[in-house]
């Protein structure tokens, strides 16, 4: 996608989603969003499959037209202005590139189209190589190449036009699990080094938090909340961002009795927990991380936490430093997930044990259901 606009109104955001609805028929695949983007912000947009977050990217690349509400990029409205005249790039998850050209041919495609000189498109090129860490990589075929290597041509190859706005639709999703663990932090470190404004879509929770400055979770159409990937973590605005974002444990019950913002809440075998949130109705859903659980062999180091229970471990489930447990334990209907500690006394725990547990009430986010 080539970058020329006219006349380009000063804007101090880069880009600007204003009351944008998309319908398909009677289905709003976008309802009424509105946000900005800040230059040099890395803005992802987290979502399961069909929220509406591929139909929002293409409507700013201008593959679709909104069915109401507008798209600025700098202050200029982008209703009517077809792909080819959008100051953005975008980078899909097949990655687009084109096996028949060599690596230097793919990067200077898009500025041989502009009409940018043979051999200017090629220096250019190679020098954007350089810069994703690719230098001497001009001559060799797009097919030699790993899936990383691959990922950082794609990358060049919008990065050499200087759009305003990269877009990113899931480009990591056909990588194996460890190259994509690389790859998020590679491109995090790459758009930090040319201080591009990315707007990046996935479903994976990981890679949002781990890239992004901003985070916007959608669900049905809509954003259900937009902050930083700790905001969203720690202080949850909706169940949907409380289940979505992250591990959690998730209790239902009915709000028993409300003081200070702290609510207790009756679990149907009976059990009371006592967590942080507002209940408007009598159903309610309460949430905790499982690295808020605290574990004891004994009940004395939690004696000052409102919620303690006992239990016993249904399940060790051991992946590194993110092992956790699985605890069964009276009064709640699914097992109690918790973080297992990799030292200590805790450390050599078997299935079967018991344990006692428990967390704080500002640990644990309540919710009307």
């Amino acid at each position: 996608m080539t970058l020329c606009i006219g006349s380009v109104m000063a804007s101090s955001t880069d880009l600007d989603i204003v009351n944008v609805t998309k319908r398909f028929g009677s289905h709003a695949a976008v309802d009424d969003v509105s946000f900005s983007v800040a230059p040099g912000e890395f803005f992802s947009i987290l979502g399961p499959s069909g929220c509406g977050k591929t139909t929002l990217m293409r409507m700013i690349a201008g593959f679709e037209h909104p069915t109401s509400g507008d798209i600025r990029i700098r202050g200029a409205s982008m209703i009517g202005v077809p792909a080819n005249r959008r100051p953005v790039n975008m980078v899909f998850q097949s990655l687009a590139l084109f096996p028949m050209m060599s690596v230097g041919e793919n990067v200077a495609y898009g500025l041989t189209c502009r009409g940018v000189s043979r051999a200017d498109a090629e220096e250019r090129a190679n020098r954007m190589l350089e810069r994703v860490g690719l230098k001497g990589f001009g001559d060799r075929r797009v097919t030699a190449l790993s899936g990383g290597q691959r990922q950082r041509v794609a990358i060049a190859r919008c990065l050499v036009l200087e759009p305003t706005l990269v877009l990113l639709d899931e480009p990591l999703g056909a990588l194996d699990l460890k190259l994509r663990e690389h790859m998020k932090i590679e491109l995090k470190q790459l758009q930090g080094t040319f201080n591009t404004t990315f707007a990046y879509i996935t479903h994976d929770q990981s890679e949002a938090l781990v890239m992004s400055d901003r985070i916007a979770v959608m669900n049905q159409g809509r954003f259900e909340q937009v902050g930083s990937p700790r905001e969203l973590y720690h202080n949850p605005a909706t169940p949907f961002v409380a289940s979505f974002v992250g591990e959690t444990n998730r209790l239902q019950g009915e709000a028993a009795a409300a003081s200070n913002g702290t609510i207790a809440v009756r679990l149907s075998s009976g059990a009371i927990v006592q967590g942080q949130g507002s209940a408007a109705a009598k159903a309610a859903l309460a949430f905790v991380r499982p690295e808020a659980v605290a574990l004891a062999q004994d009940p004395s180091p939690l004696s000052n936490l409102p919620n303690r229970f006992e239990g016993r471990i249904s399940a060790v489930l051991f992946d590194g430093a993110a092992s956790s447990l699985l605890i069964d334990t009276a009064g709640f209907e699914q097992p109690v997930r918790a973080v297992l500690p990799q030292a200590g006394p805790l450390a050599g725990i078997e299935v079967g044990a018991p344990v006692h547990l428990g967390w704080t009430a500002d640990a644990m986010k309540v919710f009307a259901a």
